[in-house]
């Protein structure tokens, strides 16, 4: 269970399918999980590297021998999500920029709900309204100086 908590980790499936070609330095590996964050990227290589999945090298960092095996696994069940999809792709495996199939009909309907929320969240208020309860608590409207705060 330990294992399957550690890959469930958000990059670690990544960091372990950009690695199967073979070893890559730091910077390689985050320019290829599409510039992933410093800190989440060395935290999931700590991680890996806890399992004993990958190791650094001369090379940057490459996959041990169970890292390998996983690997396989891991190319596996990307060919079963594939067929369970119904549209494979291709045969060969897909390199790290290729485009996604297109998502179930559910999955497009709450994307587009998601995507009407947060744009009513984020649309500007109208001129003269207070911009937060804070705001209307002094009575204050949104191009009136800030007062300071009591201590």
């Amino acid at each position: 269970m330990r294992v399957l908590d550690r890959l469930g980790r958000r990059w670690a499936l990544r960091v372990l399918w950009e690695l199967r070609h073979g070893p890559l330095t730091f910077r390689a590996l985050r320019e290829a999980c599409d510039d992933v964050s410093p800190s989440s990227l060395n935290q999931r290589l700590r991680e890996l590297r806890a399992l004993g999945v990958i190791g650094p090298g001369d090379a940057g960092y490459g996959l041990t021998r169970s890292g390998t095996a996983l690997s396989r696994i891991v190319i596996d069940l990307h060919r079963w999500a594939e067929q369970m999809l119904g549209k494979p792709r291709s045969r060969a495996s897909p390199g790290p920029r290729t485009a996604r199939p297109a998502a179930p009909a559910a999955a497009r309907q709450a994307a587009s709900r998601l995507t009407r929320i947060t744009s009513a969240v984020t649309r500007p208020r109208p001129p003269g309204l207070p911009e937060s309860r804070r705001q209307r608590q002094r009575g204050a409207g949104p191009g009136a100086p800030r007062q300071p705060r009591a201590a």
